[in-house]
């Protein structure tokens, strides 16, 4: 079993989490420029097994694709033409953000160490990817 891994992409940064090799525990892994990504998971595939990326669906709170989709469309494009044997879910991200704040001020984490747009991206990205293990019944709390 392979693990998967979750992208929270963003225009200029994007948060990344993945599981165990037993899917089991997702976890914050990096943020890293966007303009990198490709070549990040490329290195990141070549030394860890990984079966599936779960990927960041931005919508409005009517459901409606949220204007980020214009920049993360073409990304989901290039990851195809690179990996195009690697599978890709998406998974509605609408609120992560705010959740990840809250988690960040629920954790005690000083404002300071709450203003690190790097580590919302990540917590992020970690709660993309327990929602889909919850969804799939591989999680729960």
């Amino acid at each position: 079993m392979g693990r998967i891994i979750a992208i929270d992409y963003g225009k200029k940064k994007t948060g990344l989490a993945v599981t165990d090799p037993l899917q089991i525990i997702a976890n914050g892994l990096e943020t890293v420029p966007s303009h990198t990504l490709i070549e990040y998971l490329e290195r990141y595939f070549n030394n860890e097994e990984v079966e599936l990326i779960v990927l960041g669906y931005p919508k409005q709170s009517t459901g409606e694709d949220s204007e980020s989709m214009k920049y993360i469309k073409p990304f989901f494009n290039r990851l195809k033409n690179k990996f195009p044997h690697m599978p890709v879910e998406w998974v509605d991200e609408r609120y992560t953000s705010k959740i990840a704040f809250q988690a960040m001020i629920d954790g005690g984490l000083k404002k300071k160490a709450r203003r690190d747009k790097n580590l919302v991206d990540k917590i992020s990205a970690t709660i993309i990817l327990q929602s889909y293990l919850e969804q799939k019944g591989n999680f729960s709390l």
